[in-house]
Protein backbone atom coordinates (compact mmCIF):
# COMPACT_ATOMS: atom_id res chain seq x y z
CA UNK A 1 0.00 0.00 0.00
CA UNK A 2 0.85 3.41 -1.19
CA UNK A 3 1.39 6.06 1.82
CA UNK A 4 -0.25 9.44 0.34
CA UNK A 5 1.99 12.35 0.86
CA UNK A 6 1.23 14.76 3.62
CA UNK A 7 0.10 18.49 2.28
CA UNK A 8 0.82 21.43 3.89
CA UNK A 9 -1.41 24.10 3.93
CA UNK A 10 -0.82 27.76 4.75
CA UNK A 11 -3.59 30.42 4.49
CA UNK A 12 -5.88 27.07 5.89
CA UNK A 13 -7.85 28.62 8.30
CA UNK A 14 -10.69 29.99 5.86
CA UNK A 15 -11.77 30.31 2.05
CA UNK A 16 -9.91 28.00 0.09
CA UNK A 17 -7.25 27.11 2.33
CA UNK A 18 -10.04 25.16 4.28
CA UNK A 19 -11.35 23.98 1.08
CA UNK A 20 -8.24 22.07 0.01
CA UNK A 21 -7.89 21.15 3.94
CA UNK A 22 -11.54 19.00 3.57
CA UNK A 23 -10.72 17.85 0.05
CA UNK A 24 -7.58 16.62 1.10
CA UNK A 25 -8.64 14.96 4.24
CA UNK A 26 -11.65 13.78 2.30
CA UNK A 27 -8.86 11.49 -0.14
CA UNK A 28 -7.31 10.47 2.86
CA UNK A 29 -4.03 12.96 3.14
CA UNK A 30 -2.40 14.02 6.76
CA UNK A 31 -2.82 17.71 6.90
CA UNK A 32 -0.33 20.81 8.16
CA UNK A 33 -2.17 23.62 8.63
CA UNK A 34 -0.82 27.04 8.82
CA UNK A 35 -2.28 30.13 9.02
CA UNK A 36 -2.47 33.00 12.22
CA UNK A 37 -6.06 32.45 13.24
CA UNK A 38 -4.91 29.29 15.80
CA UNK A 39 -8.80 29.42 16.96
CA UNK A 40 -10.33 28.55 13.20
CA UNK A 41 -7.45 25.96 12.60
CA UNK A 42 -8.49 23.95 15.36
CA UNK A 43 -11.85 23.80 14.87
CA UNK A 44 -11.22 22.86 11.87
CA UNK A 45 -8.25 20.22 12.36
CA UNK A 46 -10.70 18.98 14.97
CA UNK A 47 -13.46 18.47 12.70
CA UNK A 48 -11.01 17.16 9.95
CA UNK A 49 -9.67 14.76 12.61
CA UNK A 50 -13.40 13.46 13.41
CA UNK A 51 -14.66 13.03 10.12
CA UNK A 52 -11.85 11.58 8.53
CA UNK A 53 -9.40 9.76 10.56
CA UNK A 54 -6.13 11.26 9.70
CA UNK A 55 -3.53 13.07 11.48
CA UNK A 56 -3.86 17.30 11.24
CA UNK A 57 -1.06 19.42 12.65
CA UNK A 58 -1.54 22.74 13.48
CA UNK A 59 0.85 25.52 13.13
CA UNK A 60 -0.08 29.30 13.83
CA UNK A 61 2.11 31.72 11.88
CA UNK A 62 1.83 35.26 10.48
CA UNK A 63 3.24 35.25 7.34
CA UNK A 64 4.38 38.88 7.04
CA UNK A 65 6.39 38.41 9.98
CA UNK A 66 9.91 37.08 8.46
CA UNK A 67 11.03 36.17 11.75
CA UNK A 68 8.26 33.11 11.58
CA UNK A 69 9.44 31.83 8.20
CA UNK A 70 12.83 30.15 8.97
CA UNK A 71 10.67 27.16 11.12
CA UNK A 72 8.42 26.59 8.48
CA UNK A 73 10.88 26.45 5.98
CA UNK A 74 13.43 24.21 7.83
CA UNK A 75 10.07 21.90 8.06
CA UNK A 76 9.23 21.90 4.34
CA UNK A 77 13.30 21.05 3.50
CA UNK A 78 13.42 18.60 5.83
CA UNK A 79 10.28 16.69 6.68
CA UNK A 80 10.10 14.25 3.82
CA UNK A 81 6.73 13.30 4.62
CA UNK A 82 5.34 16.64 3.05
CA UNK A 83 5.18 16.06 -0.45
CA UNK A 84 2.79 18.72 -1.45
CA UNK A 85 2.52 22.83 -0.59
CA UNK A 86 -0.94 24.39 -0.75
CA UNK A 87 0.43 27.96 -0.87
CA UNK A 88 -2.51 30.10 -0.25
CA UNK A 89 -2.11 32.73 2.57
CA UNK A 90 -2.80 35.63 0.67
CA UNK A 91 -3.94 39.19 1.53
CA UNK A 92 -5.81 42.37 -0.74
CA UNK A 93 -5.86 45.50 0.43
CA UNK A 94 -8.27 47.59 -1.54
CA UNK A 95 -7.86 50.96 -1.77
CA UNK A 96 -6.08 53.12 -5.00
CA UNK A 97 -2.33 53.14 -4.76
CA UNK A 98 -1.51 56.38 -3.95
CA UNK A 99 -3.37 56.00 -0.71
CA UNK A 100 -1.44 52.84 0.44
CA UNK A 101 0.45 53.07 3.27
CA UNK A 102 4.09 52.11 3.48
CA UNK A 103 3.29 49.20 6.17
CA UNK A 104 0.30 47.92 4.06
CA UNK A 105 2.14 47.82 1.21
CA UNK A 106 5.26 45.96 2.54
CA UNK A 107 2.80 43.17 4.39
CA UNK A 108 0.96 42.71 0.96
CA UNK A 109 4.16 41.51 -1.04
CA UNK A 110 5.69 40.22 2.63
CA UNK A 111 2.69 37.97 2.13
CA UNK A 112 1.79 36.99 -1.34
CA UNK A 113 5.28 37.45 -2.85
CA UNK A 114 8.17 36.51 -0.20
CA UNK A 115 6.51 33.82 1.99
CA UNK A 116 4.93 32.12 -0.71
CA UNK A 117 8.27 32.25 -2.33
CA UNK A 118 10.38 31.28 0.51
CA UNK A 119 8.38 28.24 0.91
CA UNK A 120 8.14 26.92 -2.89
CA UNK A 121 11.88 27.25 -2.44
CA UNK A 122 12.01 25.17 0.75
CA UNK A 123 10.15 21.93 -0.53
CA UNK A 124 11.12 22.20 -4.14
CA UNK A 125 14.38 21.02 -4.04
CA UNK A 126 13.46 18.29 -1.74
CA UNK A 127 10.98 16.79 -4.01
CA UNK A 128 12.86 17.10 -7.04
CA UNK A 129 15.25 15.36 -5.61
CA UNK A 130 12.75 12.65 -4.56
CA UNK A 131 11.28 12.65 -7.95
CA UNK A 132 7.56 13.51 -6.98
CA UNK A 133 5.74 15.83 -5.63
CA UNK A 134 3.36 19.21 -5.95
CA UNK A 135 3.83 22.75 -5.19
CA UNK A 136 0.48 24.79 -6.17
CA UNK A 137 0.45 28.94 -5.69
CA UNK A 138 -2.76 30.26 -5.66
CA UNK A 139 -2.74 33.49 -7.52
CA UNK A 140 -5.69 35.38 -8.81
CA UNK A 141 -7.48 36.08 -12.68
CA UNK A 142 -6.02 39.48 -11.35
CA UNK A 143 -2.77 38.55 -12.12
CA UNK A 144 -3.36 38.40 -15.97
CA UNK A 145 -5.43 41.32 -16.06
CA UNK A 146 -5.09 44.02 -13.03
CA UNK A 147 -7.97 45.38 -11.80
CA UNK A 148 -9.05 49.25 -10.74
CA UNK A 149 -8.20 49.70 -7.02
CA UNK A 150 -6.35 46.46 -6.50
CA UNK A 151 -3.07 47.56 -8.33
CA UNK A 152 -0.29 46.16 -5.74
CA UNK A 153 -2.57 42.97 -5.35
CA UNK A 154 -2.79 42.74 -9.03
CA UNK A 155 1.16 42.87 -9.27
CA UNK A 156 1.61 40.14 -6.81
CA UNK A 157 -0.47 37.89 -8.76
CA UNK A 158 1.23 38.08 -11.57
CA UNK A 159 4.47 37.57 -10.03
CA UNK A 160 2.42 34.61 -8.84
CA UNK A 161 1.87 32.90 -12.30
CA UNK A 162 5.34 34.27 -13.54
CA UNK A 163 7.27 32.47 -10.87
CA UNK A 164 4.96 29.06 -11.24
CA UNK A 165 5.12 29.06 -14.85
CA UNK A 166 8.86 29.92 -14.36
CA UNK A 167 9.28 26.90 -11.80
CA UNK A 168 7.08 24.49 -14.16
CA UNK A 169 9.71 24.94 -16.78
CA UNK A 170 12.37 24.84 -14.43
CA UNK A 171 11.62 21.50 -12.71
CA UNK A 172 10.47 19.60 -16.25
CA UNK A 173 10.85 16.42 -15.83
CA UNK A 174 11.84 15.73 -12.38
CA UNK A 175 8.61 14.32 -11.39
CA UNK A 176 7.05 17.89 -9.71
CA UNK A 177 3.96 19.12 -10.87
CA UNK A 178 3.89 23.13 -10.45
CA UNK A 179 0.15 24.48 -10.66
CA UNK A 180 -1.32 28.52 -10.17
CA UNK A 181 -4.43 28.13 -9.18
CA UNK A 182 -5.72 31.86 -10.69
CA UNK A 183 -9.90 32.11 -9.11
CA UNK A 184 -11.94 35.05 -9.85
CA UNK A 185 -14.08 36.48 -7.32
CA UNK A 186 -14.49 33.95 -4.36
CA UNK A 187 -16.47 34.63 -1.16
CA UNK A 188 -13.84 34.58 1.45
CA UNK A 189 -12.81 36.27 4.29
CA UNK A 190 -9.66 37.92 2.56
CA UNK A 191 -12.38 39.77 0.16
CA UNK A 192 -14.41 40.54 3.21
CA UNK A 193 -11.29 41.89 5.06
CA UNK A 194 -10.35 43.81 2.11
Amino acid sequence: MTTLPTVFITGASSGIGATYAERFARRGHDLVLVARNKSRLDALAMRLREQHQIAVEVLQADLTNSAELPALETRLRHDARIGILINNAGMLQAGHFLEQSPEAIESQIALNITALTRLAAAIAPRLAQSGTGSIVNIGSVVGFSPEFGISLYGATKAYVLSLTESLSEELKGTGVTITALCPGVTATNMLAQA
